[in-house]
């Protein structure tokens, strides 16, 4: 087994670039990291491009051999504790990572599915993987994100989608009020959060609409709200006057699922 020590192997550098959103679209690669979440990946059989693995993990078992027999399946190199941690993002790593292809890139819509989300600016990553992971949760397989939103193959965000980054497919949207026309055109309807209206979320259906999530501190933009067909919050009895972005999307989406169990 040939063990990489240089952190100026090309490969590691290539590697170390995929940090950067610039290398991640122009190789159409992100990172995963960690035992579960790499396994999330087989299964799902997504496109596994190499798997990097710490050398010093092996001896210290912290990878099991059913998982080790399951990665030699692909192309792997080894590394050791110093160059894997020139790789790594989190504090106490287990000694795996994977280079990931991105799906093929649809950027058609699926306009078969009962509502849609559309996120307008989202840009902390915690909060942008949490509503990838919950959108899964659901039953849904696609989100329109706009440009203004954070990237999506962010290693942060990846993380906190627990594998849904898998199964989600994310259409990005140069112009998200365009899109939102031409979803209008299937005749779906566009429903954006706000605080500037009395209707709840409990006072509307959830059939062919598109729900707009917007930015954490701005709120949606005033273009796509002037354009919306409905406006909707979710009712508050404390002195709160708004939930975190991704909370507020959770609750939504299982409002639709209570629907969808009448």
């Amino acid at each position: 087994m040939q063990v990489i020590t240089s952190k100026d192997n090309e490969i590691i550098k290539n590697i170390r670039k995929l940090k950067e959103k610039k290398y991640r679209d122009i190789g159409n690669e992100y990172i995963i990291e960690g035992i579960k979440i790499i396994k999330e990946a087989i299964i799902e059989e997504a496109k596994i491009k190499l798997i990097v693995v710490c050398e010093e993990c092996i001896k210290d078992g912290c990878i099991d051999q059913k998982m080790l027999y399951e990665i030699a399946k692909y192309d792997c190199i080894y590394v050791n504790q110093k160059v894997f941690s020139l790789l790594t993002d989190v504090q106490n790593p287990q000694g795996l990572l994977a280079v990931i292809e991105k799906k093929n890139k649809e950027e058609n819509i699926d306009y078969k599915q009962d509502i849609i989300i559309a996120l307008d600016g989202i840009q902390d990553p915690g909060n942008l993987g949490t509503i990838l992971r919950t959108i899964d949760s659901v039953g849904l397989k696609q989100v329109i994100v706009s440009s203004k939103t954070a990237d999506a193959y962010n290693p942060k965000v990846v993380r906190s989608t627990m594998g849904a980054i898998f199964r989600v497919n994310i259409i990005e949207s140069n112009d998200l009020l365009e899109t939102l026309k031409n979803a209008k055109k299937h005749k779906y309807k566009i429903m954006a959060t706000s605080l500037e209206t009395e209707k709840t979320i409990y006072q509307t259906d959830y059939h062919k609409k598109i729900i707009v999530i917007g930015n954490e501190a701005n709120g949606i933009s005033n273009d796509i709200l002037d354009y919306a067909d409905e406006k909707i919050k979710i009712p508050m009895l404390g002195r709160t006057e708004s939930l975190n972005a991704s909370v507020a999307t959770a609750i939504i989406l299982y409002e639709y699922v209570r629907n969808k169990l009448k």
